[in-house]
């Protein structure tokens, strides 16, 4: 799948978790997919019975669950089982980290980023 820059310089795209409509930003320096607490509630997640965390963002320390998430797609791929991170507070996008990109083959080329599913 071939995803374009924005004008900013990002990779967005559309996708879902458990079945929800979400937009995602790639985000490579993100361990893993992070939602929001809004995003979260609105894909079924019951993010309390998680993991607690605290987490270290570019915004400081913040409160969080590492949860499993049963399915996310990204354009046509879809995994299963993967490792998600709920954030307190609500995020403008769910950040696509690397509990799903490092299952796929990346590659930039120009302002495209291209992924193929490994496994």
């Amino acid at each position: 799948m071939v995803i374009q820059e924005d004008s900013r310089g990002h990779f967005n795209v559309s996708g879902a978790v458990n079945g929800v409509e979400v937009r995602f930003l790639v985000d490579t320096g993100a361990s893993a997919v992070a939602l929001g607490r809004s995003d979260a509630l609105r894909a079924g997640i019951e993010y309390t019975k998680g993991e607690p965390l605290t987490l270290q963002t570019a915004n400081g320390h913040v409160r969080g669950w590492m949860v499993p998430l049963d399915k996310v797609r990204v354009g046509s791929l879809t995994l299963r089982n993967v490792p998600g991170v709920v954030l307190e507070g609500d995020m403008p996008y769910v950040l696509l980290g690397m509990s799903f990109l490092n299952r796929m083959d990346m590659r930039r080329e120009g302002s495209a980023l291209y992924l193929r599913q490994r496994y």
